[in-house]
């Protein structure tokens, strides 16, 4: 097989050319979740990180990081997950506490869906338009009162080359929070069901960071 670039990441082929498994069975630092961890790497210097629920096989944490201009190592870039707190705990000031009451962003996928919550959103359901706009190839949130708007895009669909369906798109608002889903369209499901299929198969072990490479 041969080298991929990044534009080949959901490319099942070329993505076993450029893969690191790293500890297959690993206990999350909260107890009682177990995860299965995975590490790319591209020809371009680029990298994707992911864990997944070894119990349920859903997708806990997508992240990319690329090389800098000074050669070395680039910070981590959440794509799928809990995002990197941007401040220390919230307590040590007036200011810092009121960031925290600011809106979070994340992206937590399920089987079939894409998913993006928006916690500290207090208005109520009404409040909310969610439009996917196809010709810059995104979805926007945006709020009849003003005080809230969010344009993002779906990396998967973009590194597949699919088009985006308004039709697949809702959304739900509960306990503060917005939540966006996208249905994954069947060459995703198939996609990651083959990924996950094959990534299966590897071994790894519980000793270091990095178990195995595919030849």
């Amino acid at each position: 097989m041969g080298d991929c670039g990044t534009e080949g990441t959901l490319r099942l082929v070329s993505i076993l050319d450029n893969l690191f498994l790293e500890d297959l069975t690993l206990p999350m630092p909260a107890g009682n979740m177990w995860k299965r961890k995975i590490h790319y790497l591209f020809t371009d210097g680029k990298e994707m990180a992911e864990e997944y629920d070894l119990t349920t096989d859903e997708l806990i944490v997508r992240k990319w990081r690329s090389k800098s201009t000074l050669k070395g190592q680039g910070p981590w870039e959440i794509e799928v997950g809990e995002p990197v707190p941007s401040t220390v705990a919230c307590l040590e000031s007036d200011v810092i506490k009121e960031n925290c009451s600011n809106p979070v962003f994340m992206r937590k996928d399920t089987k079939t869906s894409f998913l993006w919550r928006v916690r500290n959103l207090p208005y109520p359901k009404e409040v909310y338009n969610i439009s996917v706009e196809p010709d810059q190839r995104c979805c926007i949130i945006r709020t009849n009162n003003k005080k809230y708007y969010k344009k993002f895009n779906v990396p998967d669909l973009d590194r597949s080359q699919l088009p985006l369906d308004s039709s697949a798109l809702n959304f739900t608002h509960a306990n503060n929070t917005l939540i966006v889903s996208y249905k994954k369209p069947k060459e995703i499901l198939t996609l990651e069901h083959e990924l996950l299929r094959e990534v299966k198969k590897l071994k790894g072990t519980n000793e270091g960071d990095v178990d195995c490479k595919t030849q």
